[in-house]
């Protein structure tokens, strides 16, 4: 029997993950390893919503705060380098434990991604051009036509994934999700998956009650400081374009801090869509600790 078992615990924002991981991870004696596209990043502490110093300092973290914000990173490489890491840890620690709100880092890790095939860069010139003349709506009516099934699970406020999807579809005639759906790579160590989740309108007013938080510990001064570099890959993301709007005079602070809130409960959503396809994960509610304890030990 495999006695390395990854544990991955999946869920939407705000559900609970990173406390609930914590004691997952000191009960099996296990480093964390995120799996978090956007926590991977220097200077976006708050935004992210980032495991606190204290947090840190209680278990030993991987893939967080890492790259500089004008790195490009791509789901091909974090398969790359947390395998690797992995690895390593799997040296000398019987449980690693994966968490994190990227489907895309999740997959990649756990069963490999797929090889997309060459796309053509005028394309992707041209649907740059798109987004600046005409912004994402239309870009997101295109891929809604062309792929349908990905349209659903992709994060619309994010262009780069849109552009990504359409880019491959445009170039080689085919849906980018079909694409993507190929043979699952083997691993040579078990993994056990957990979805956290929660009533959806408690979730939702959590998710209210988070950005508030963010914004008293300084979220507004964080955003400023980066809206310099706000065409940089990393930070097109909610948690950030939305103030840059509000610092740019195309909104107001008020109406900055509602559009976080909607869009970061919209992200939650397609999380959940993006989580219900795996089929050898079981769900459990955050607070069901010895539940899930007992649940990994049985697999």
């Amino acid at each position: 029997m495999n006695s390395r078992t990854l544990i991955v615990i999946v869920g939407p924002t705000a559900v609970g993950k990173t406390d609930l991981s914590i004691d997952i991870a000191k009960y099996f004696n296990a480093p964390i390893v995120s799996s978090d596209s956007r926590q991977i990043f220097k200077q976006m502490n708050i935004g992210t919503a980032a495991p606190s110093a204290q947090q840190l300092a209680e278990v030993e973290h991987h893939f967080i705060q890492t790259l500089d914000i004008d790195q490009p990173y791509t789901a091909g490489q974090y398969e790359k380098d947390a395998l690797a890491t992995i690895n390593m840890l799997f040296e000398t620690n019987e449980y690693v434990l994966l968490t994190g709100g990227s489907g895309l880092y999740i997959d990649a890790l756990c069963d490999g991604i797929d090889a997309i095939p060459a796309t053509d860069g005028n394309v992707r010139e041209e649907l740059k051009q798109l987004l600046s003349t005409d912004g994402i709506g239309s870009l997101l009516e295109r891929l809604k036509i062309l792929d349908e099934e990905f349209y659903n699970q992709v994060d619309k406020n994010n262009p780069n994934r849109v552009i990504r999807a359409l880019e491959v579809c445009m170039t080689t005639g085919q849906p980018y999700s079909k694409l993507r759906v190929g043979a699952k790579k083997k691993r040579d160590f078990k993994i056990v998956k957990v979805g956290l989740n929660i009533d959806r309108d408690v979730l939702y007013a959590r998710i209210n009650q988070r950005v508030d938080l963010m914004v008293e510990q300084g979220l507004v001064e964080e955003a400023r400081v980066l809206h310099p570099f706000k065409h940089y890959n990393s930070l097109q993301t909610v948690g950030y374009k939305e103030f840059f709007d509000y610092f740019e005079d195309i909104t107001t602070l008020e109406q900055a801090i509602e559009l976080l809130k909607r869009n970061t409960r919209r992200y939650a959503k397609r999380q959940l869509t993006w989580f219900r396809k795996y089929d050898d994960m079981e769900w459990f509610s955050p607070v069901k600790f010895d539940s899930i304890v007992k649940y990994i030990t049985n697999k």
